[in-house]
C-alpha cells in the first residue's frame, strides 16, 4: 500500500511561482512512475506531468511545458512540481499518484495510488 500526501498548495498572483510537494509513505517509492494531475469542479481529472521511476524521464501536458518541472528524490520518497509564470487557468486541485505501468502513463487509470490533492488558486 502507498500512502501519498500533497502540500505546498496555496493563492498567487497571476505570474508568480508555487512549488507543490508529494510525500509517499510506501518503501518502494522508487518503483513508480508518478504523476501530478489537476481538477476543477465539474471537469476531468487532467494529466500534468510524470517522471518515470528508472531513468527520471519527464513528460508533461501541453498547457504546462515549459513553465512546470517535476523532479523527484527517492531518498526523501518525495516528488516535486515547481510551477512557474503561474496563470489564472492553472487554478485547481493539484492530485499525485503513482503508477507501476510501464512506458509513460498520461491516462487516470494508469495510476494505482491518489493523495487529497491540493488546492492552487491563481489570481488575475
Amino acid at each position: 500500500q502507498v500512502q501519498l500526501v500533497e502540500s505546498g498548495g496555496g493563492l498567487v498572483q497571476a505570474g508568480g511561482s508555487l512549488r507543490l510537494s508529494c510525500a509517499s509513505s510506501g518503501r518502494t517509492f522508487s518503483s513508480y512512475t508518478m504523476g501530478w494531475f489537476r481538477q476543477t469542479p465539474g471537469k476531468e481529472r487532467d494529466f500534468v506531468a510524470l517522471i518515470s521511476r528508472s531513468t527520471g524521464t519527464t513528460y508533461y501536458g501541453d498547457s504546462v511545458k515549459g513553465r512546470f518541472t517535476i523532479s523527484r528524490d527517492n531518498a526523501k520518497n518525495t516528488i516535486y512540481l515547481e510551477m512557474n509564470s503561474l496563470k489564472p487557468e492553472d487554478t485547481a486541485v493539484y492530485y499525485c499518484a503513482a503508477s507501476n505501468a510501464y512506458g509513460a502513463p498520461i491516462r487516470r487509470d494508469n495510476y494505482n495510488y491518489w493523495g487529497q490533492g491540493t488546492q492552487v488558486a491563481v489570481s488575475s
